[in-house]
């Protein structure tokens, strides 16, 4: 007779919340296959590009993973995050990391969904969305195309696209390019919706 094996749950890592009112603060994160933070380098200069814009905004931070960037922009004093994310065991850990931090409901959401299948039920607006798929499963196109088909973005809003080099969506001519950067295994680049 065989024994069942035991699934071992992921290792723990952390993420670090560079600035605000929790800065320096660490958030435990799983270590899941497709989950990889955007690394404090890059989370520093998208956050000093967005400075300006991330006080009382409503957030849709998609594809969430580890919630790094919803988290950085509560901690810069956004007035709410939607964080969307179809791990059930990824989504319950930002659910416990919104309770360590003492975010209430009104400012924090956490929904265990694929993000495709929010954005084409929704009819929420936004002011600032973080779009980071795990890369190389062509996830980042039928969202870029709901967020303009079903009109999600508020006007001005801001739109932030982390990507593996080489991937170029296809983007509404309404999106016009604010910033960009590459490093060698990642492009990321914040647009704003005129």
């Amino acid at each position: 007779m065989k024994r069942a094996v035991k699934s071992r749950p992921a290792a723990m890592g952390s993420i670090r919340i560079i600035a605000g009112r929790w800065r320096g603060r660490k958030l435990p994160v799983l270590d899941l296959e497709g989950l990889r933070p955007t690394t404090d380098r890059t989370r520093e200069t998208l956050f000093n590009w967005l400075a300006p814009h991330v006080t009382d905004c409503c957030c849709l931070d998609g594809f969430a993973g580890s919630g790094g960037l919803g988290f950085e922009a509560l901690s810069r004093h956004a007035k709410s995050v939607l964080f969307v994310e179809k791990d059930q065991r990824a989504a319950r850990l930002i659910e416990d990391n919104v309770r360590l931090l003492g975010v209430n409901n009104e400012q924090a959401r956490v929904l265990n969904c694929p993000l495709q299948s929010f954005l084409s039920q929704t009819t929420e607006r936004f002011d600032l969305v973080f779009l980071d798929p795990p890369f190389f499963q062509n996830l980042l196109q039928d969202c870029v195309d709901l967020l303009d088909s079903k009109a999600l973005l508020n006007p001005g809003a801001l739109i932030y696209l982390e990507t593996e080099p080489g991937l170029s969506p296809q983007l509404p001519a309404t999106w016009s390019l604010f910033k960009q950067k590459q490093t060698g295994q990642v492009n990321y680049r914040l647009y704003q919706y005129q």
